[in-house]
């Protein structure tokens, strides 16, 4: 066999800088030996699998076939450097996990302290992104392992039910909608609601899909009084009277404890969404990355019900 892995990743680095000298420069080679490369590689295939326009190399569409199976082959030969490299299943060491905001922030940490606590290596390295960005890098092999909060509709990805997550509507105690749109019983009417102004997370984010798929079918639509990259942000910008907010019970339970924001009281049926665990369907499951999958699965996930239960009847 002549394809070496070296080759796939200089293909790569050239893929996604879209020159030798950039790429060069991520490979620790020179530029020459970069170009050489590829020529090579584009030889041995007998196809070219980038378009020359100018300095430019454009893959193109014999790249993009052999694109992801490259990605797949180095996170094989990668996974199989990380197996051997520490006995201890539950070790840090290499794992590259995602998680959506919610989740990075409330959840995460937790899952990381008892799945890791003990290690001398210490947690993984963790992303934190929306789930679009998650769900992209875990179908490029960037991500070992996503958590996110909101669907994901790539084929390429496994996406497994993780936990169930209840969403709220909060606003300021003084906002006007829980006076002027509210009956004598303090619920407040969907007309109300259709009439005020949401604030939303941004395109993109798991957030911002679950919650337009709980309400809209119910309200029709939703009048942004503004988007914001992170639902602290959000849950800061109604606790100040901005507009209306539906979060996780996660990220408000403190500030509704405090008395800066309230829970809406609606005809609403309750609004629940799913958290997932995805990886890429062809992924090589390594020891390590298979005890973190059956401790987010059993331990954690167990916990995080119960806090969750805890929340529910805390907020009635």
């Amino acid at each position: 066999m002549r394809l070496s892995l070296r080759q796939l990743q200089i293909f790569l680095a050239i893929a996604g800088s879209g020159s030798t000298t950039a790429a060069s420069h991520q490979v620790a080679l020179s530029q020459s030996a970069t170009s050489a490369a590829l020529n090579e590689l584009e030889a041995m295939l007998d196809v070219q699998l980038f378009d020359r326009v100018g300095k430019r190399l454009l893959i193109n569409d014999n790249g993009r076939l052999l694109l992801p199976q490259a990605r797949q082959m180095l996170d094989a030969a990668t996974t199989i450097e990380r197996q051997f490299a520490e006995q201890n299943s539950l070790t840090g060491l290499g794992l590259h996990l995602g998680a959506s905001t919610t989740i990075g922030i409330y959840l995460l940490p937790a899952i990381l302290a008892e799945a890791f606590a003990a290690s001398p290596q210490g947690p993984p390295r963790v992303t934190i992104a929306n789930t679009s960005d998650i769900a992209t890098a875990v179908a490029n092999f960037e991500l070992d392992l996503g958590l996110v909060e909101g669907p994901c509709h790539d084929l390429q990805l496994q996406v497994e039910p993780w936990i169930a997550d209840d969403l709220v509507v909060v606003a300021a105690p003084g906002h006007p909608l829980l006076t002027d749109g509210a009956a004598s019983d303090g619920t407040v009417s969907l007309q109300a609601l259709r009439n005020a102004g949401w604030l939303l997370r941004e395109p993109g984010s798991g957030t911002r899909e679950a919650v337009e798929q709980a309400l809209v079918p119910h309200l029709h639509s939703l009048r942004s009084a503004g988007e914001f990259s992170n639902a602290e942000a959000i849950k800061h910008a109604a606790a100040h009277g901005l507009g209306l907010a539906c979060l996780s019970r996660l990220v408000v339970e403190d500030f509704v404890a405090s008395g800066r924001l309230v829970v809406v009281r609606t005809s609403l049926p309750a609004l629940k969404r799913n958290f997932f665990i995805i990886h890429h369907r062809n992924k090589v499951l390594s020891t390590r990355l298979l005890g973190f999958l059956a401790l987010c699965r059993t331990t954690a996930s167990r916990r995080v019900r119960r806090k969750l239960e805890d929340h529910a009847h805390e907020f009635g």
